[in-house]
């Protein structure tokens, strides 16, 4: 079974049959059951983790109306997200940037084919569901309470967890780094009770490189959101930062701004939220009045 079944992927690999999506979709499904029958009784972690990949494409390919290039960002957004859960898994090699007063912190490590990475690692106050709605249920409103951001535009949707979207940063002060602009690939993911926003650089046809604007790169990026253990109400808060801001920089002015950027994000968003709940608890009392009279 297995010799056929990878006779039947090469089989898709040629141009003129991947429209085909019959027989892409069968070898899907071939490979799954392959991975279950080998994986016998008590599979391998690497096992698992491919059958639960190939069940996944095949379930996107059963849906269907994927274009090849709706079928790549959907490829590149998963890639970001596994390569930031992997970085994230490292736990030694990381070196503290800085440390706020509220304790909110900034690591780095210095990873191979990537550069150098910082982890902001903060405590939110707020519920995982109300943060995640906020960072990607209203992303493109981000530039209303973040100063660092200009603006962010979803140029295209790709299903009900990819995007491609186009950020402007702001210019640090005293224009040290001057303006900056990014195309990425994003993927928004719930597991269980823990939620990700990861993201890379991309190309997309409608975002060419913009004149007076240095298009600079990220990846891979991702913010972890998970229930605290001793408080599920409040939310363990992670985000792995990859820049590369292209340009002449020299590399301490660049590592002194990401680290503050990111400490800057986590206040800037505490205020958001509470703001947020400002309003909501006056909504409430509006309506309360409005029924009472």
């Amino acid at each position: 079974m297995l010799p056929a079944t990878f006779k039947l992927c090469a089989a898709i690999s040629y141009r003129h049959m991947r429209s085909m999506t019959g027989l892409k979709k069968n070898a899907l499904v071939a490979i799954h059951h392959e991975l279950n029958r080998l994986a016998g009784p008590g599979p391998s972690n690497w096992i698992s983790q491919v059958r639960r990949r190939s069940s996944l494409l095949s379930t996107r390919v059963e849906e269907g109306g994927y274009s090849e290039e709706e079928l790549s960002y959907l490829k590149q957004g998963e890639d970001a997200l596994q390569k930031a859960i992997s970085i994230l898994s490292l736990q030694d090699g990381w070196n503290l940037e800085t440390v706020a007063a509220n304790g909110d912190r900034v690591l780095s490590k210095v990873l191979p084919d990537i550069g150098k990475v910082f982890k902001l690692e903060v405590m939110m106050e707020q519920h995982h569901d109300d943060l995640y709605r906020e960072l990607v249920g209203n992303m493109e409103r981000m530039g209303e309470w973040n100063p660092n951001v200009k603006h962010i535009k979803i140029l295209q949707k790709i299903g009900q967890d990819t995007m491609v979207t186009h950020e402007v940063a702001a210019e640090t002060p005293g224009n040290v780094v001057g303006p900056r602009d990014f195309v990425s690939v994003r993927c928004a993911k719930r597991r269980g009770s823990t939620c990700f926003l990861a993201g890379m650089s991309t190309q997309h046809a409608q975002m060419p490189e913009q004149r007076g604007v240095v298009r600079a790169e990220n990846g891979p990026t991702c913010i972890v959101m998970k229930p605290c253990a001793e408080d599920p109400n409040k939310t363990q808060f992670t985000w792995l930062l990859s820049l590369d801001l292209k340009g002449w920089i020299p590399k301490t002015i660049i590592n002194k701004v990401l680290s503050q950027t990111q400490v800057d994000f986590a206040s800037h968003l505490r205020r958001r939220m509470a703001a947020n709940v400002s309003t909501e608890t006056a909504a409430n009392v509006s309506t309360e009045t409005a029924y009472a009279c």
